[in-house]
């Protein structure tokens, strides 16, 4: 049985890592529903979706060493399948680097792929202020048994012995200036700070959301210097 069951696979992105040639790899399910999430069948129909063999992404990836620098891994929540770690070590095997995409609630495996060296970038989704009632809104589920084991997250990348990111989605009807103002607040500090404006016009959990227009340039930009205040690393990506 393969170590994690893969669901998507982009062969080579410009975007997925800062400065970085990578293959992307999709991991289901989700213990989020962010209502704003346009992964929506690996999240919440993950058995419909063809399966893609290891093997054949791990040829892929022997074949490509070269050109490639690296996978980022995303999902769903990656850090929801015990094989995650196993996967990485193959990776690091072809010796391409691995970015995870996280939203920071499984702080133990996080942790354990930095001891081992078996992760080179971690991008932790801050989904909101955290409060129980904000994050929740934002997540989509009661995050009360979660917050604590983000903050876990956040301390672990704060300190620095990988590289890494947060970011936050900013979605209209969920956020305002004062929750980057508090999202900044608490990772003061950190290394790379990213804003990226909700995404219209696409499948999402919460269809309702479909008909609201991203944030404007200017309202982008205002989010952004709101953040600057408190983390000069501050950036904003499309």
């Amino acid at each position: 049985m393969d170590p994690v069951p893969i669901k998507g696979f982009v062969d080579l992105s410009l975007v997925d890592w800062p400065n970085r040639v990578a293959s992307v790899v999709f991991l289901p399910n989700c213990n989020f529903r962010c209502p704003n999430c346009y992964n929506v069948q690996l999240v919440l129909r993950p058995g419909e979706m063809r399966a893609i063999s290891l093997e054949e992404v791990l040829r892929y990836l022997r074949d490509r060493r070269g050109w490639i620098d690296g996978v980022a891994i995303t999902g769903g929540e990656p850090t929801l399948h015990e094989g995650l770690p196993g996967f990485c070590e193959m990776i690091k095997g072809f010796g391409l680097g691995v970015k995870l995409d996280t939203n920071g609630t499984n702080p133990e495996m996080v942790g354990e792929l930095i001891d081992r060296g078996l992760v080179d970038y971690v991008a932790v989704d801050l989904k909101a202020p955290l409060t129980v009632e904000k994050y929740s809104k934002a997540a989509g589920v009661g995050v009360d048994h979660f917050l604590a084991r983000i903050e876990k997250t956040i301390d672990v990348l704060l300190l620095g012995r990988v590289d890494y990111e947060f970011r936050t989605t900013l979605v209209p009807t969920i956020h305002e200036l004062c929750d980057v103002e508090q999202i900044c607040m608490r990772i003061k500090g950190c290394r790379r700070y990213v804003l990226q404006n909700f995404k219209a016009d696409v499948e999402m959990i919460n269809p309702m959301l479909q008909s609201q227009k991203p944030f404007t340039r200017a309202q982008m930009q205002a989010f952004k210097e709101i953040a600057l205040k408190t983390v000069p690393n501050t950036f904003t990506r499309e």
